[in-house]
């Protein structure tokens, strides 16, 4: 099973998230992170820029994002809003772990 991980932002930084990574160094790093945790194999990070939506489901999501005044990186797993702004891993492990992605055993855990 491979769960696909939406992150929206743009190349603008929003006005409130001046100190923060863009939304592009926030999926870099979400992929980072959870490749390590979970395997490359069961998920996938994919960006949207909200400012140029590709598809449909990315046009209602940019649509969300400007009427809702949602803050971005917005993080979105299987429709559900999981992280806004500064999206904490926590809060993403547990969803994926709700939908059955489980953790790969580390060679220190092993041992």
């Amino acid at each position: 099973m491979t769960v696909d991980i939406k992150v929206f932002g743009t190349e603008q930084l929003c006005a409130s998230c001046v100190n923060l990574p863009s939304a592009k160094e926030t999926a870099e790093w979400l992929e980072a992170a959870l490749s390590r945790k979970y395997g490359s194999d069961s998920i996938r990070i994919v960006y949207s820029d909200f400012q140029q939506p590709q598809t449909d489901d990315d046009k209602s999501w940019a649509n969300r994002i400007i009427e809702e005044d949602l803050w971005y990186p917005l993080v979105v797993i299987s429709g559900e809003i999981v992280g806004e702004g500064n999206p904490k891993l926590k809060d993403i492990y547990e969803k994926l772990e709700s939908m059955g992605v489980q953790p790969i055993a580390s060679t220190a855990e092993a041992e």
